[in-house]
C-alpha cells in the first residue's frame, strides 16, 4: 500500500527521512518531487534536456538535503504544509539548473515561450494583437510578414508555409531564426514582459491534479507559493524575514488581505504577460492595457521605457498615492529588477522617502 494513504503527519516524514526509511523516501521525497517535476516540466520542457530528467534533479535536491541533514524542510513556515515547502525548494533546484542549461547550450527558444507561456483568452488576444503590431510597423518584406503571420497567428507549419511561397522549409526555418533574433523576440521582450525565469502563480488545483494522476487520496493543503522576482533563494529566508524588525514584503505572494495592494513593475502598454505583472493580472485585478496606477488589489509602476531617471517619477507618484490612502497597505515587489534588467542597488535609492510611509512595505535592503 502507497505511504499516501497512511497520511503520516510532516513531523513523521522528516524523522522518517533522518532515519534513511526507504519507504518514507521513496513514497514522500520523490513522490512529492515527482508533483513538482511534472508541472516544471511542462513549464519549461525539461524533459530530454541534459541533466534536467527528473531523478537527476532530485538526487541533486536529495543530496542537499542530507547534507543539511533534511533541516531546511524543518524550517518550513507552520502555515505551509511539508509537501508544499518541499516541492518549493525541488523548484529553485530546477530553475538552477535551468540557467546552467542556458548557459551551456544557450538561452530558452521562442517556441519554448510560446509552449510554456498560460494563455488564457484574454492574453491570447493581446498575443495576437503584439503579432499584428510587429507585422504592421516592423520593417518587413511581404514574405517576412506572411511568415510571421501563418506561423504564429494560424498556426501554418514551416512546410506548408514552404510550399505557400515556393520555398523550401529549411530556408522558412533560416528566416524566421532571423526575424525572431532580429525582431520579434526583441519586441516581446520590451513590450510583453517576456519573462521566462519567472513562474505564475500556481493554485492548488494544479497539485490535486498532479496528486490525482499519481493515485494520491489526499487533496492539496495549500497553494504553492511563486516568487515576485527570481534570484537564488537561501532555504532560510523565511526565517530571515521573521526576524526583521520592520515588515519587508515577502518573497513569496499568493493572496491579499482586504486592505493589501500588490505593486509591480509593469510596461507602459500594459500588457501584463509575464512575472509580477501577470501575477498581477490573473490573481489581483490588474487590467490589460493599464501600464501605470491603481488596478483591482494592484498597482503598476512603469519600469520597461528607459532609465533608472524614467523610473523615478512614476515612484514618486506612487508615494505620493499611497500617503493619501492610509486606509491601503502597499506591498513593493522588487520592481525592475527583473525583465527591466536594472539591480536592487538601482532601484531601492528611488524608494528612499518611502520609508517613513507606514503604509508602504518594500522588500527585503530596500
Amino acid at each position: 500500500m502507497s505511504m499516501f494513504y497512511q497520511r503520516l503527519s510532516d513531523e513523521e516524514i522528516l524523522r522518517g527521512f533522518r532515519k534513511g526509511k526507504e519507504t518514507i523516501i521513496r513514497e514522500y521525497f520523490y513522490g512529492y518531487c515527482h508533483v513538482g517535476y511534472q508541472i516544471f516540466d511542462k513549464r519549461y520542457q525539461l524533459s530530454g534536456k541534459q541533466n534536467l530528467d527528473f531523478m537527476s534533479l532530485a538526487h541533486q535536491y536529495a543530496l542537499y538535503l542530507m547534507e543539511h541533514d533534511w533541516k531546511p524542510l524543518e524550517d518550513h513556515s507552520p502555515n505551509v504544509s511539508l509537501r508544499t515547502w518541499l516541492i518549493n525548494g525541488f523548484r529553485y533546484v530546477v530553475l538552477d539548473a535551468l540557467k546552467w542549461y542556458r548557459k551551456e547550450y544557450g538561452s530558452i527558444t521562442f517556441e519554448d515561450y510560446l509552449m510554456s507561456f498560460d494563455v488564457t483568452s484574454d492574453l491570447r488576444l493581446q498575443f495576437n494583437r503584439m503579432v499584428e503590431d510587429v507585422c504592421d510597423h516592423a520593417p518587413l518584406s511581404r514574405d517576412e510578414r506572411l511568415i510571421i503571420d501563418m506561423l504564429l497567428l494560424r498556426g501554418f507549419k514551416g512546410k506548408e508555409i514552404a510550399a505557400e511561397l515556393g520555398m523550401t522549409p529549411s530556408a522558412i526555418s533560416q528566416k524566421f531564426n532571423k526575424l525572431k533574433e532580429r525582431i520579434i523576440v526583441p519586441y516581446f521582450k520590451k513590450n510583453f514582459d517576456m519573462d521566462l525565469d519567472m513562474p505564475e502563480v500556481m493554485d492548488e488545483r494544479i497539485f490535486a491534479s498532479r496528486e490525482a494522476s499519481m493515485g494520491a487520496a489526499r487533496t492539496c493543503e495549500a497553494a504553492m507559493p511563486a516568487p515576485m522576482a527570481h534570484e537564488d533563494m537561501d532555504f532560510s529566508i523565511c526565517e530571515d524575514m521573521v526576524m526583521e524588525t520592520k515588515r519587508t514584503t515577502p518573497e513569496f505572494i499568493t493572496e491579499l488581505q482586504p486592505n493589501e495592494i500588490f505593486v509591480f513593475g509593469s510596461n507602459l502598454k500594459g500588457m501584463h504577460g509575464g512575472g509580477a505583472a501577470y501575477i498581477a493580472y490573473r490573481k489581483f485585478g490588474a487590467i490589460m492595457g493599464q501600464g501605470v496606477g491603481l488596478q483591482g488589489q494592484s498597482y503598476a509602476i512603469p519600469t520597461m521605457q528607459g532609465g533608472v531617471e524614467t523610473i523615478k517619477p512614476y515612484v514618486d507618484e506612487f508615494i505620493a498615492f499611497a500617503k493619501e490612502h492610509q486606509d491601503l497597505t502597499f506591498l513593493v515587489t522588487r520592481i525592475g529588477c527583473g525583465i527591466a534588467g536594472f539591480t536592487d542597488d538601482e532601484i531601492s535609492p528611488l524608494f528612499e522617502k518611502a520609508h517613513d510611509v507606514e503604509n508602504i512595505v518594500l522588500p527585503p535592503g530596500w
